[in-house]
């Protein structure tokens, strides 16, 4: 992880401000933190010490289960933001945050800025709106194991998780997230291949044609 700093820190504040989501000045004490893919952003159980924007870079939600079983439950895109929940509650237990491509934040110190976020009606405003939407997706995601095939589901998967056109999921993580067998996943996984949507190189894809991809991934957008 690497905290920008000097010219490079005020170069990025300049272009990419987020100011016209509070009330109040939040940048004397903003930091901007950017994370290699497979960087944790947030370790699992551990309490973050910062509210964080993404500004650019997409992430994966993990959590653990009583049985040691570690599952995939969602992604963080651009103009997410990443400890709202801790924000907001007291006791709550923090999921794995992983970068799955280079992401950039901006990471707001809660022991800064809490009183004043937690004030801020403007703030609120956003939030609300944010963890609305949040819901939403999560309940849509469900809903769309039963109504769509698995070529739809598996197509906007991969566009969510490919950094720089290689998509390099572990099998068994995708099954888990998508409900599927493993021997359906590798089924699809070669009919993308026979159609030229992707390439298999050793255990990672490359995406070939991302218009076909979109299209099926499209379906679960306009349902």
């Amino acid at each position: 992880m690497e905290v920008y700093k000097g010219e490079k820190k005020r170069s990025f504040l300049e272009n990419h401000s987020i100011a016209h989501l509070f009330s109040f000045p939040i940048e004397a004490f903003m930091e901007v933190h950017e994370y290699q893919r497979d960087e944790w952003i947030i370790n699992e159980g551990m309490r973050p010490d910062f509210l964080f924007y993404v500004m650019e870079g997409k992430a994966k939600i993990y959590v653990t289960h009583q049985n040691g079983k570690v599952s995939l439950i969602n992604f963080i895109n651009a103009n997410d933001y990443i400890g709202e929940m801790e924000l907001l509650n007291d006791v709550y237990y923090t999921k794995g945050i992983q970068a799955s491509t280079k992401t950039i934040c901006f990471a707001i110190p809660f022991h800064r800025y809490r009183p004043q976020l937690l004030d801020d009606a403007k703030f609120l405003r956003e939030l609300t709106k944010f963890l609305s939407v949040k819901a939403t997706l999560m309940a849509a995601k469900y809903s769309q194991s039963l109504a769509f095939p698995l070529e739809n589901r598996l197509a906007d998967f991969i566009l969510q998780t490919a950094d720089e056109g290689i998509y390099k999921e572990k099998h068994v993580t995708v099954c888990d997230y998508l409900g599927v067998s493993y021997r359906h996943l590798l089924h699809v996984l070669t009919q993308f291949c026979d159609k030229n949507y992707l390439q298999k190189d050793g255990r990672n894809y490359q995406i070939k044609q991302y218009h076909s991809l979109c299209e099926l991934a499209g379906v679960l957008k306009n349902k």
